[in-house]
């Protein structure tokens, strides 16, 4: 049975950059959530607790749920064993809200489990109390989640009277070291107490590491048990230096219950646990690599395609407003005024697609904004608007709506940057549904082994289901049998933006944040994946809080 653990549990974790911050977190904090006299909902038994953390936009101030715990049968004073760890920003007002359910069955809908109470706080709090303890009493607040949307509305009737006291949520916080070394464990055990009646016990291992100097480890050796009873078999000690040594007559160890130790004389242990291996490999952030030197390539391609509409008119989604951008200009603005930090000369190729263009009025798919088929590229993101609302006075808006040659002439860059040293960004900006399906999706699984992420907006009020398909985040997508290695396509519509009250520069900034949140997963999995490390690498050093991933 395989355990992947730190200190003691899984954990939930947010990516290391955050777009919308626009600033490195101070450290990260790891959060662990107990509670005290939960509401007993159910008739027969105690409750089955499972805690949900929702995180609050710094701007927009909507909640949006960051984890949750794992669910514990029957006990109305649960110690959760699953983290969270967040980044700090000590400069920002970090809201959290903890939501408690009675789980009644296994639907991911929490609206189908019982609410137990909720408290709000903010990370401030949570580390700045004594000891960076917090206790909090549990209330039944007023809302509910909707059934059908899942947001909270305004209600009296989740269970409760809103403001009723209904628990204590105990949450502690202990900063995470700069540690970036994960230390991979194999375990072997031997004549470990039998606790199931009908066959051999199913173990497994928990790990936890004292707090005070991060070195000495105790383990606890359970048998797992479905309902979460596990049966505790014994415990050891050991130490980080102990285990780095790897397999030797030192790290063998008895497996001792305390309480049969007291009770029998002539016991001696419970088994025994044996290192079979340890390795030690360091791990990278997104930021470790821009640190580092990569450079982020942004590219633009624009459709121009004739169901966007007569420019000249109002109605046209291109219709440059004196007053106020289009919708193809806001999203390369948003977008690409972040992504722009990250590319030192600032000059990026822009491309348009779908169009009949000069001199000869041939239609093309991946044709310069600028005009300049051999120096495609403009200084920055005023110089792609610029080229953008030129191009729209020489070009005929045509169709049809095909992907595939912007892809690939991306990816033809990228075939030929495979070392680290540059990563490519394409923004794709498009109001139809595609009509070059089978190439789009060839050339997508093709550019998924390059270093290359691909994002798409889509603009107006067509369908989108095939952007949903390239998005790939349900059923990766693949072409002739073979599936793309990695999921590089984020795809998110723009009328999901709009914001009713005109405050288009929040609205934009939501839009931005949503479409750039996957580029550094996606980039770290290619770095990861062709074992490239940061340039220049960080200096030896003695980690003193590595993550644990162990096999039993």
């Amino acid at each position: 049975m395989e355990e992947a653990m730190d200190k003691g549990g899984d954990m939930a974790s947010v990516s290391d950059f955050d777009p919308m911050a626009g600033s490195i977190p101070a450290t990260k904090v790891e959060l662990t959530v107990s509670c005290r006299h939960l509401l007993d909902k159910d008739t027969f038994s105690k409750s089955d607790p499972m805690c949900v953390l929702y995180t609050q936009g710094i701007e927009t101030k909507q909640w949006r749920e960051f984890g949750r715990t794992e669910v514990i049968d029957n006990t109305l004073n649960p110690d959760f064993v699953r983290k969270f760890i967040l980044d700090f920003f000590f400069e920002e007002k970090q809201s959290l809200r903890f939501d408690l359910y009675d789980v009644d069955s296994k639907s991911p809908d929490l609206s189908k489990h019982d609410f137990l109470g909720q408290a709000f706080c903010t990370l401030g709090e949570i580390v700045g109390s004594a000891g960076s303890r917090l206790e909090k009493p549990l209330t039944m607040g007023a809302f509910t989640l909707h059934s059908r949307t899942g947001k909270p509305t305004p209600s009296v009737s989740n269970g409760g009277i809103p403001g009723k006291k209904c628990g204590t949520i105990i949450l502690s916080a202990e900063e995470l070291g700069n540690c970036r070394d994960v230390a991979t464990m194999q375990f072997c055990a031997n004549k470990l107490d039998k606790k199931d009646f009908f066959g051999k016990s199913d173990p497994f291992m928990v790990f936890f590491r004292s707090n005070e100097d991060g070195r000495t480890i105790k383990v606890e050796v359970y048998d797992w048990d479905r309902d979460g009873s596990h049966d505790f078999i014994g415990e050891f000690t050991t130490s980080y230096r102990e285990l780095a040594r790897g397999q030797s007559q030192f790290n063998v160890y008895e497996v001792v219950n305390p309480k049969k130790k007291m009770k029998k004389k002539k016991y001696i242990n419970s088994g025994t646990v044996t290192l079979l291996s340890f390795t030690v490999e360091s791990e990278y952030t997104f930021l470790d690599y821009i640190k580092g030197g990569t450079q982020i390539n942004f590219t633009v391609a624009i459709d121009f395609t004739a169901s966007n509409g007569n420019p000249s008119q109002s109605t046209s989604l291109h219709y440059m407003n004196p007053y106020q951008l289009n919708a193809y200009a806001m999203a390369l603005k948003a977008v690409g005024e972040i992504i722009q930090d990250y590319d030192s000369d600032k000059m990026f190729p822009a491309l348009g697609f779908g169009a009949k263009i000069p001199p000869d009025g041939h239609v093309s798919h991946e044709f310069p904004l600028n005009g300049n088929t051999d120096n495609p590229y403009c200084s920055g993101i005023e110089g792609i608007l610029e080229a953008y609302h030129k191009s729209l006075k020489t070009v005929q808006l045509y169709g049809p709506t095909n992907f595939a040659p912007v892809v690939n002439h991306v990816a033809r860059y990228a075939t030929t940057e495979q070392d680290g040293s540059q990563y490519f960004v394409l923004l794709i900006i498009t109001d139809g549904v595609i009509s070059d399906m089978a190439q789009t999706k060839e050339a997508i699984v093709n550019a998924a082994k390059l270093p290359m992420s691909i994002i798409i907006v889509g603009v107006g009020q067509a369908e989108f289901d095939a952007m949903v398909e390239l998005d790939g985040d349900d059923i990766r997508i693949s072409s002739r049998g073979k599936i793309a290695e990695r999921d590089i396509v984020q795809f998110v519509p723009f009328r999901d933006y709009i914001d009713r009250t005109g405050n288009h520069v929040l609205s934009m900034a939501r839009l931005a944040k949503d479409v750039l949140a996957e580029i550094p997963d996606q980039f770290i999995s290619y770095m990861k994946g062709r074992g490239i490390k940061p340039n220049p690498a960080p200096p030896a050093y003695t980690p003193t809080c590595p993550t644990l991933q162990t096999q039993i």
